[in-house]
Protein backbone atom coordinates (compact mmCIF):
# COMPACT_ATOMS: atom_id res chain seq x y z
CA UNK A 1 0.00 0.00 0.00
CA UNK A 2 1.66 3.75 -0.34
CA UNK A 3 -0.63 7.04 0.58
CA UNK A 4 -0.53 7.59 -3.08
CA UNK A 5 -2.88 5.34 -4.34
CA UNK A 6 -6.57 6.51 -5.15
CA UNK A 7 -8.99 5.83 -2.87
CA UNK A 8 -10.23 2.92 -5.25
CA UNK A 9 -7.11 0.84 -5.42
CA UNK A 10 -6.93 -0.05 -2.02
CA UNK A 11 -10.28 -1.90 -2.41
CA UNK A 12 -9.61 -3.44 -5.79
CA UNK A 13 -9.19 -7.10 -5.57
CA UNK A 14 -7.14 -8.25 -8.75
CA UNK A 15 -7.95 -10.66 -11.29
CA UNK A 16 -5.58 -13.62 -11.19
CA UNK A 17 -4.74 -14.42 -14.92
CA UNK A 18 -3.54 -17.94 -15.49
CA UNK A 19 0.35 -19.01 -15.29
CA UNK A 20 2.41 -18.24 -18.59
CA UNK A 21 5.14 -20.32 -16.59
CA UNK A 22 8.62 -20.12 -17.70
CA UNK A 23 9.41 -23.75 -17.47
CA UNK A 24 10.26 -25.70 -20.73
CA UNK A 25 8.89 -29.47 -21.49
CA UNK A 26 5.34 -28.69 -19.85
CA UNK A 27 1.59 -29.69 -20.73
CA UNK A 28 0.28 -26.30 -20.46
CA UNK A 29 -3.18 -26.87 -19.99
CA UNK A 30 -4.19 -24.00 -17.64
CA UNK A 31 -5.28 -21.40 -19.89
CA UNK A 32 -8.03 -22.25 -22.55
CA UNK A 33 -5.44 -21.50 -25.51
CA UNK A 34 -5.63 -22.96 -28.78
CA UNK A 35 -3.08 -25.42 -29.04
CA UNK A 36 -2.52 -25.37 -32.44
CA UNK A 37 -2.18 -21.84 -33.29
CA UNK A 38 -3.49 -19.37 -35.32
CA UNK A 39 -4.36 -19.48 -39.01
CA UNK A 40 -1.21 -19.62 -41.91
CA UNK A 41 -3.83 -16.97 -43.79
CA UNK A 42 -3.60 -14.69 -40.60
CA UNK A 43 0.43 -15.09 -39.97
CA UNK A 44 0.50 -14.60 -43.54
CA UNK A 45 -1.55 -11.27 -43.32
CA UNK A 46 0.62 -10.16 -40.37
CA UNK A 47 4.03 -10.22 -41.90
CA UNK A 48 2.55 -8.29 -45.24
CA UNK A 49 1.50 -5.81 -42.98
CA UNK A 50 5.05 -5.06 -41.28
CA UNK A 51 6.24 -1.91 -43.21
CA UNK A 52 6.91 1.24 -43.00
CA UNK A 53 2.66 2.18 -42.51
CA UNK A 54 3.79 1.27 -38.65
CA UNK A 55 4.47 4.75 -38.44
CA UNK A 56 0.69 5.58 -39.09
CA UNK A 57 -1.81 5.27 -36.53
CA UNK A 58 -4.27 2.24 -37.47
CA UNK A 59 -7.69 2.85 -38.21
CA UNK A 60 -9.38 3.87 -34.63
CA UNK A 61 -12.42 2.07 -36.44
CA UNK A 62 -11.52 -0.86 -36.99
CA UNK A 63 -13.92 -0.64 -40.17
CA UNK A 64 -12.36 -3.24 -42.26
CA UNK A 65 -12.80 -5.99 -39.32
CA UNK A 66 -15.92 -4.86 -38.26
CA UNK A 67 -17.57 -5.42 -41.46
CA UNK A 68 -15.72 -9.02 -41.90
CA UNK A 69 -17.91 -10.02 -38.58
CA UNK A 70 -21.37 -8.09 -39.90
CA UNK A 71 -21.26 -9.54 -43.24
CA UNK A 72 -21.31 -13.51 -41.34
CA UNK A 73 -24.05 -12.23 -39.38
CA UNK A 74 -25.89 -10.43 -42.24
CA UNK A 75 -25.61 -7.68 -39.62
CA UNK A 76 -24.05 -3.61 -40.18
CA UNK A 77 -20.80 -3.17 -39.22
CA UNK A 78 -22.01 -0.32 -36.93
CA UNK A 79 -23.75 -3.06 -34.80
CA UNK A 80 -19.95 -4.45 -33.91
CA UNK A 81 -17.40 -3.18 -31.79
CA UNK A 82 -14.21 -3.96 -31.33
CA UNK A 83 -11.92 -4.28 -28.72
CA UNK A 84 -8.12 -5.34 -27.77
CA UNK A 85 -9.50 -8.79 -26.37
CA UNK A 86 -12.57 -9.61 -24.80
CA UNK A 87 -11.33 -8.60 -21.63
CA UNK A 88 -11.27 -5.31 -22.74
CA UNK A 89 -15.13 -5.58 -24.52
CA UNK A 90 -16.09 -6.47 -21.19
CA UNK A 91 -14.70 -3.92 -19.31
CA UNK A 92 -16.13 -1.09 -21.57
CA UNK A 93 -19.42 -2.36 -21.17
CA UNK A 94 -19.35 -2.61 -17.48
CA UNK A 95 -18.65 0.50 -17.46
CA UNK A 96 -20.90 1.97 -20.06
CA UNK A 97 -24.24 -0.35 -19.98
CA UNK A 98 -23.86 -2.20 -16.69
CA UNK A 99 -23.94 0.31 -13.92
CA UNK A 100 -27.52 0.91 -12.59
CA UNK A 101 -29.23 1.48 -9.69
CA UNK A 102 -30.19 -1.68 -9.07
CA UNK A 103 -28.00 -4.69 -8.40
CA UNK A 104 -25.93 -6.14 -11.84
CA UNK A 105 -26.82 -10.32 -12.00
CA UNK A 106 -24.91 -13.32 -12.90
CA UNK A 107 -23.54 -16.07 -11.47
CA UNK A 108 -21.54 -17.47 -8.65
CA UNK A 109 -19.42 -19.43 -10.01
CA UNK A 110 -18.52 -17.72 -13.36
CA UNK A 111 -15.65 -15.66 -14.74
CA UNK A 112 -13.99 -14.19 -12.05
CA UNK A 113 -13.25 -10.99 -13.52
CA UNK A 114 -17.16 -9.82 -13.61
CA UNK A 115 -16.76 -9.12 -9.65
CA UNK A 116 -13.00 -7.49 -10.60
CA UNK A 117 -14.79 -5.14 -12.72
CA UNK A 118 -17.65 -4.10 -10.07
CA UNK A 119 -15.23 -3.01 -7.73
CA UNK A 120 -13.38 -1.51 -10.27
CA UNK A 121 -16.60 0.44 -11.47
CA UNK A 122 -18.48 0.99 -8.40
CA UNK A 123 -21.21 -1.19 -9.57
CA UNK A 124 -23.46 -3.55 -7.00
CA UNK A 125 -24.02 -6.68 -8.11
CA UNK A 126 -25.63 -9.82 -6.95
CA UNK A 127 -24.70 -13.28 -7.44
CA UNK A 128 -27.20 -16.24 -8.41
CA UNK A 129 -26.50 -19.28 -7.26
CA UNK A 130 -25.93 -22.34 -10.18
CA UNK A 131 -27.88 -25.28 -8.95
CA UNK A 132 -26.54 -28.45 -7.75
CA UNK A 133 -25.92 -29.76 -11.03
CA UNK A 134 -23.43 -26.32 -11.35
CA UNK A 135 -26.47 -25.30 -13.95
CA UNK A 136 -27.52 -22.10 -14.65
CA UNK A 137 -31.40 -21.81 -14.17
CA UNK A 138 -33.44 -19.27 -15.86
CA UNK A 139 -35.82 -18.26 -13.33
CA UNK A 140 -34.22 -17.78 -10.70
CA UNK A 141 -32.79 -14.30 -12.80
CA UNK A 142 -36.54 -13.37 -12.87
CA UNK A 143 -35.75 -10.65 -9.99
CA UNK A 144 -34.88 -6.84 -9.85
CA UNK A 145 -32.09 -6.13 -11.17
CA UNK A 146 -30.41 -3.70 -13.06
CA UNK A 147 -28.82 -5.88 -15.35
CA UNK A 148 -27.39 -9.28 -16.65
CA UNK A 149 -24.05 -10.89 -17.59
CA UNK A 150 -23.64 -14.64 -18.70
CA UNK A 151 -21.14 -16.53 -19.97
CA UNK A 152 -22.24 -19.26 -22.44
CA UNK A 153 -20.50 -21.45 -21.98
CA UNK A 154 -20.32 -20.76 -18.57
CA UNK A 155 -16.45 -20.27 -17.09
CA UNK A 156 -15.43 -22.31 -15.00
CA UNK A 157 -18.35 -25.40 -15.21
CA UNK A 158 -18.09 -25.24 -19.56
CA UNK A 159 -21.67 -25.73 -19.09
CA UNK A 160 -23.93 -24.31 -22.27
CA UNK A 161 -27.28 -22.67 -22.06
CA UNK A 162 -29.33 -23.55 -25.33
CA UNK A 163 -30.84 -20.77 -27.26
CA UNK A 164 -34.14 -20.52 -26.01
CA UNK A 165 -33.02 -20.59 -22.64
CA UNK A 166 -30.60 -17.26 -23.48
CA UNK A 167 -34.03 -15.73 -25.64
CA UNK A 168 -36.67 -16.35 -22.61
CA UNK A 169 -34.33 -14.51 -20.20
CA UNK A 170 -33.97 -11.57 -22.83
CA UNK A 171 -36.78 -11.51 -23.39
CA UNK A 172 -38.02 -11.42 -19.56
CA UNK A 173 -35.95 -8.75 -18.76
CA UNK A 174 -36.81 -6.15 -21.83
CA UNK A 175 -36.14 -3.09 -19.88
CA UNK A 176 -32.29 -4.31 -18.53
CA UNK A 177 -29.71 -5.01 -20.80
CA UNK A 178 -28.60 -8.77 -21.01
CA UNK A 179 -24.98 -9.44 -22.01
CA UNK A 180 -24.04 -12.98 -23.08
CA UNK A 181 -20.27 -13.53 -23.01
CA UNK A 182 -19.39 -16.06 -25.91
CA UNK A 183 -15.90 -16.76 -25.46
CA UNK A 184 -15.71 -20.72 -25.25
CA UNK A 185 -19.34 -20.58 -27.80
CA UNK A 186 -17.53 -21.96 -30.64
CA UNK A 187 -16.95 -25.52 -29.14
CA UNK A 188 -20.35 -26.42 -29.02
CA UNK A 189 -23.03 -23.52 -27.84
CA UNK A 190 -25.38 -22.23 -29.16
CA UNK A 191 -24.90 -18.59 -30.32
CA UNK A 192 -27.07 -15.42 -29.24
CA UNK A 193 -26.20 -13.45 -32.26
CA UNK A 194 -28.84 -14.46 -34.03
CA UNK A 195 -30.90 -12.80 -31.80
CA UNK A 196 -29.68 -9.64 -31.94
CA UNK A 197 -32.05 -8.21 -34.49
CA UNK A 198 -34.98 -9.02 -32.23
CA UNK A 199 -33.66 -7.61 -29.65
CA UNK A 200 -32.38 -4.36 -28.85
CA UNK A 201 -31.64 -5.01 -25.26
CA UNK A 202 -28.74 -7.94 -26.15
CA UNK A 203 -25.54 -7.42 -26.15
CA UNK A 204 -22.86 -10.75 -27.09
CA UNK A 205 -19.21 -10.55 -26.48
CA UNK A 206 -17.25 -13.30 -28.54
CA UNK A 207 -13.25 -13.14 -29.18
CA UNK A 208 -10.46 -14.37 -31.44
CA UNK A 209 -8.39 -16.07 -28.22
CA UNK A 210 -9.88 -19.67 -28.35
CA UNK A 211 -11.48 -21.37 -31.12
CA UNK A 212 -9.23 -18.76 -33.94
CA UNK A 213 -5.35 -19.45 -31.59
CA UNK A 214 -4.94 -15.42 -31.21
CA UNK A 215 -4.92 -15.07 -28.06
CA UNK A 216 -1.65 -13.68 -28.06
CA UNK A 217 -2.91 -10.87 -30.59
CA UNK A 218 -5.73 -9.34 -28.32
CA UNK A 219 -8.66 -8.64 -30.27
CA UNK A 220 -12.20 -9.48 -28.81
CA UNK A 221 -15.47 -8.29 -30.24
CA UNK A 222 -19.23 -7.20 -29.08
CA UNK A 223 -22.36 -7.16 -31.35
CA UNK A 224 -25.97 -5.74 -30.52
CA UNK A 225 -28.02 -2.72 -31.90
CA UNK A 226 -26.84 0.22 -32.56
CA UNK A 227 -27.38 2.45 -29.45
CA UNK A 228 -25.47 -0.38 -27.50
CA UNK A 229 -22.59 -0.25 -29.51
CA UNK A 230 -22.48 3.66 -29.50
CA UNK A 231 -22.51 3.56 -26.14
CA UNK A 232 -18.94 1.24 -25.73
CA UNK A 233 -17.67 3.55 -28.81
CA UNK A 234 -18.41 6.43 -26.37
CA UNK A 235 -16.37 5.17 -23.69
CA UNK A 236 -13.93 3.79 -25.75
CA UNK A 237 -12.73 7.52 -27.61
CA UNK A 238 -12.71 9.01 -23.73
CA UNK A 239 -10.26 5.86 -22.66
CA UNK A 240 -8.31 5.01 -25.91
CA UNK A 241 -8.72 5.98 -29.87
CA UNK A 242 -6.80 3.02 -30.99
CA UNK A 243 -7.11 0.16 -29.09
CA UNK A 244 -5.85 -2.15 -32.11
CA UNK A 245 -3.06 -1.54 -33.76
CA UNK A 246 -2.01 -2.21 -37.25
CA UNK A 247 -0.86 -5.71 -37.40
CA UNK A 248 -3.92 -6.89 -35.24
CA UNK A 249 -6.22 -5.32 -37.50
CA UNK A 250 -4.50 -7.22 -40.97
CA UNK A 251 -4.29 -11.06 -39.08
CA UNK A 252 -7.75 -10.90 -37.39
CA UNK A 253 -9.24 -9.87 -40.76
CA UNK A 254 -7.48 -12.83 -42.13
CA UNK A 255 -8.08 -15.26 -39.18
CA UNK A 256 -11.62 -13.95 -39.87
CA UNK A 257 -12.05 -15.27 -43.21
CA UNK A 258 -10.32 -18.63 -43.00
CA UNK A 259 -13.24 -20.56 -42.31
CA UNK A 260 -11.73 -23.69 -43.49
CA UNK A 261 -9.16 -23.66 -40.59
CA UNK A 262 -11.14 -22.63 -37.90
CA UNK A 263 -13.39 -25.35 -39.18
CA UNK A 264 -11.42 -28.28 -39.20
CA UNK A 265 -9.57 -26.97 -36.00
CA UNK A 266 -12.41 -26.53 -33.85
CA UNK A 267 -13.34 -30.27 -34.44
CA UNK A 268 -9.91 -31.40 -33.23
CA UNK A 269 -10.44 -29.96 -30.12
CA UNK A 270 -13.68 -31.23 -30.28
CA UNK A 271 -12.86 -34.67 -30.91
CA UNK A 272 -9.71 -34.27 -28.25
CA UNK A 273 -12.29 -32.94 -25.26
CA UNK A 274 -14.59 -36.08 -25.60
CA UNK A 275 -12.11 -38.35 -25.15
CA UNK A 276 -10.47 -36.71 -22.58
CA UNK A 277 -13.68 -36.80 -21.02
CA UNK A 278 -14.45 -40.41 -21.02
CA UNK A 279 -10.63 -40.98 -20.11
CA UNK A 280 -11.02 -39.04 -16.89
CA UNK A 281 -14.29 -40.76 -16.48
CA UNK A 282 -12.07 -44.32 -16.32
CA UNK A 283 -10.02 -42.76 -13.79
CA UNK A 284 -12.41 -42.14 -11.55
CA UNK A 285 -13.17 -38.27 -12.04
CA UNK A 286 -16.94 -36.70 -12.28
CA UNK A 287 -16.93 -34.88 -15.61
CA UNK A 288 -19.53 -32.09 -16.01
CA UNK A 289 -20.66 -31.99 -19.67
CA UNK A 290 -18.65 -29.27 -21.35
CA UNK A 291 -19.19 -27.27 -24.35
CA UNK A 292 -16.10 -25.99 -24.06
CA UNK A 293 -12.35 -26.05 -25.37
CA UNK A 294 -11.93 -27.47 -21.25
CA UNK A 295 -13.05 -29.98 -19.34
CA UNK A 296 -14.37 -29.39 -15.33
CA UNK A 297 -13.60 -32.48 -13.17
CA UNK A 298 -13.23 -33.84 -9.94
CA UNK A 299 -12.37 -36.93 -8.47
CA UNK A 300 -13.92 -38.88 -6.48
CA UNK A 301 -11.49 -39.46 -3.43
CA UNK A 302 -8.17 -37.12 -4.28
CA UNK A 303 -8.74 -33.87 -3.04
CA UNK A 304 -8.12 -31.08 -6.22
CA UNK A 305 -5.11 -28.99 -4.62
CA UNK A 306 -2.97 -32.43 -4.17
CA UNK A 307 -3.78 -33.65 -7.59
CA UNK A 308 -3.16 -30.34 -8.94
CA UNK A 309 0.20 -30.23 -7.18
CA UNK A 310 1.31 -33.09 -7.77
CA UNK A 311 0.48 -32.76 -11.85
CA UNK A 312 2.56 -29.91 -11.28
CA UNK A 313 5.81 -31.58 -10.03
CA UNK A 314 5.10 -33.42 -13.45
CA UNK A 315 5.44 -30.63 -15.62
CA UNK A 316 1.42 -30.39 -16.42
CA UNK A 317 -0.51 -27.16 -15.51
CA UNK A 318 -4.04 -27.25 -15.14
CA UNK A 319 -6.26 -24.66 -13.52
CA UNK A 320 -7.77 -25.26 -10.22
CA UNK A 321 -9.83 -22.41 -7.89
CA UNK A 322 -10.31 -21.90 -4.49
CA UNK A 323 -14.28 -21.57 -4.29
CA UNK A 324 -16.15 -23.44 -1.84
CA UNK A 325 -18.23 -25.56 -4.31
CA UNK A 326 -15.25 -25.86 -6.53
CA UNK A 327 -11.94 -26.52 -4.50
CA UNK A 328 -12.16 -30.07 -5.56
CA UNK A 329 -12.30 -29.39 -9.53
CA UNK A 330 -10.00 -28.75 -11.92
CA UNK A 331 -10.40 -26.91 -15.13
CA UNK A 332 -8.16 -28.80 -17.90
CA UNK A 333 -7.75 -26.97 -21.12
CA UNK A 334 -7.95 -29.41 -24.34
CA UNK A 335 -4.60 -29.54 -25.61
CA UNK A 336 -3.28 -31.92 -28.43
CA UNK A 337 -4.14 -35.48 -28.16
CA UNK A 338 -0.31 -36.03 -27.06
CA UNK A 339 -0.87 -33.77 -24.19
CA UNK A 340 -3.82 -34.66 -23.22
CA UNK A 341 -2.35 -38.33 -22.92
CA UNK A 342 0.59 -36.78 -20.77
CA UNK A 343 -2.12 -36.06 -18.37
CA UNK A 344 -3.78 -38.76 -18.29
CA UNK A 345 -0.73 -40.73 -17.92
CA UNK A 346 0.30 -38.45 -14.96
CA UNK A 347 -3.25 -38.57 -13.35
CA UNK A 348 -3.12 -42.38 -13.66
CA UNK A 349 0.34 -42.34 -12.08
CA UNK A 350 -0.76 -39.81 -9.21
CA UNK A 351 -4.13 -41.95 -8.55
CA UNK A 352 -2.22 -45.33 -8.25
Amino acid sequence: MSRFWSPVVHSLIPYVAGEQPAMSDIAKLNTNENPYGPSPLALEAISKAVSDTLRLYPDPTARGLRAAIAASYGLDKDEVFIGNGSDEVLAHTFHALLNHEEPLLFPDITYSFYPTYCRLYGIEFREVALDARMRVRVADYRQSCGAIILPNPNAPTAIGLPIADIETLVREHPDQVVVIDEAYVDFGGESAIPLVRKYPNLLVVQTFSKSRGLAGLRVGFAVGQRPLIEALERVKDSFNSYPIDRLTLAGAIAAWEDRDWFERHRALVIATRDRLGIALETLGFEVLPSSANFVFARHASKPGADLAAELRSRAVLIRRFSGARISDFLRISIGTDAECDRLLAALDDILR
